[in-house]
């Protein structure tokens, strides 16, 4: 009885190292690049990577809590159009946008189009703000009509993605450098949420198609998972960022999203960089080495 059990316990660990090492045969030499790439950088790296198709997949730190910043458009995106494939509202829906709606202390190039407000925007078209261009005022009109961050973090758990917390709006995040960590996720977790995205398990194929056109058009993070794949390489990402504070420290850089690979392969990809005294343009390097580590991996057995 002892005996079985011991071997019940060591099957489980082989089975728990397995899925954090990625012991996958087309990844056997990527760990120790990525390794390379962060052993000297002074920053927490977590790093997801799974080939969709066949399903190859590398973890580092892929349990641990990152706080996702911007990321979690990703998910609000899902969860608010998750309404307009229930027939509550229609993309082609127009909302009011008041100048009151248009927070100055934030980023959001919706509010530099209409400074004074008093307009009607068609949802696509926030949406498309909010994801694409990381429009803080559009994320918060989202969350408002959803019923607030924790109705985006109930959406995402019931698709079956438990590492998740959404508690604070972006209004909210800018009043307190803390509260951005009460939004957090982990590599493993996004890596499950790209699939059943790109799978079509979460929203229809037009709407599925609508997110992946804005996450493809996205302005922002452009240094980071594109930053050194080839030109013209289409990449559907989501970017986060804190911004460097007064003591040096980045709290948060990040990309997540979906590389098209030339043979047809869709590599989803995750790079969390935390508690970083690297420069800005450091911790952006690193996730476009990952990435192109990944991409370079991508053929080899």
């Amino acid at each position: 009885m002892r005996e079985s059990k011991i071997i019940k316990i060591a099957l489980s660990l082989i089975v728990v190292l397995a899925f954090e090492s990625g012991l996958h045969a087309q990844y056997t030499g990527l760990r120790s690049q990525i390794s390379e790439i962060i052993k000297d950088k002074k920053a927490d790296v977590g790093v997801g990577i799974k080939c969709i198709e066949t399903g190859d997949t590398l973890f580092i730190n892929g349990n641990k809590h990152y706080a996702m910043q911007s990321v979690f458009k990703f998910h609000l995106s899902l969860a608010f159009l998750k309404q307009v494939e229930l027939g509550k509202y229609k993309l082609s829906d127009s909302i009011r946008i008041q100048k009151s709606d248009l927070r100055e202390d934030t980023w959001s190039p919706m509010r530099d189009k209409y400074p004074d407000g008093d307009v009607s925007l068609p949802l696509s078209e926030i949406i498309r703000y909010t994801v694409s261009e990381s429009d803080n005022n559009g994320c918060d009109l989202f969350f408002r009509l959803l019923g607030g961050p924790v109705k985006v973090e109930e959406f995402i758990k019931n698709e079956g993605i438990s590492e998740i917390s959404i508690k604070a709006n972006e209004a909210e995040m800018h009043t307190d450098r803390k509260i951005p960590f009460s939004n957090w996720t982990s590599t493993q977790a996004t890596i499950q949420l790209l699939e059943k995205f790109y799978q079509g398990n979460i929203l229809n194929d037009s709407l599925t198609a609508f997110v992946w056109k804005c996450m493809a058009e996205s302005t922002t993070g452009l240094s980071r998972i594109h930053g050194l794949l080839p030109e013209g390489s289409v990449v559907a990402h989501k970017s986060g960022s804190s911004g460097r504070a007064d003591d040096g420290i980045t709290d948060t850089c990040n990309d997540i999203g979906i590389i098209c690979l030339p043979d047809g392969r869709h590599l989803a990809i995750v790079v969390f960089v935390a508690n970083s005294s690297e420069e800005s343009s450091v911790n952006e390097e690193i996730i476009a080495r990952i990435a192109k580590a990944a991409w370079d991996n991508s053929g080899k057995p």
